[in-house]
């Protein structure tokens, strides 16, 4: 069953504010990060996991784990393409993990959610 904007953010909110103090501040950030660098994209659940959603396709997910929090771009491609960039953060096919000590900097997010906003604009035209 797909949310509306509104409830995603409110399933959002809850989730996060579920976690602990050091995890919910890292995803707060990093949410706000994907936020102000793809402001077309809406708020959504997917995989059970808080999402951005970008012209009918998710953009990333991103959620917290027991010992980690995890970045997903929704397939390998940019972490593959920009390897020696997240060399610093543990990878697997399609997924960033990063502790709330050692997040992943703001310029790297901002890259990845760029890349994929032009992967998913290529394939509407």
């Amino acid at each position: 069953m797909k949310m509306s904007p509104a409830e995603a953010t409110a399933w959002i909110d809850a989730r996060l504010a579920a976690l602990p103090d050091d995890q919910r501040s890292a995803l707060q950030d990093l949410r706000a990060t994907i936020a102000a660098a793809a402001p077309e994209a809406t708020e959504t659940k997917s995989y059970s996991m808080p999402a951005f959603h970008y012209h009918g396709r998710d953009l990333v997910s991103y959620d917290a784990f027991k010992s980690h929090c995890s970045l997903f771009p929704m397939g390998s491609e940019v972490i593959e393409r920009h390897a020696e960039k997240f060399a610093a953060f543990s990878t697997s096919k399609g997924t960033l993990r990063f502790t709330p000590d050692q997040p992943i900097p703001k310029e790297l997010v901002e890259l990845l959610v760029r890349e994929r906003m032009a992967h998913i604009d290529a394939r509407r035209r």
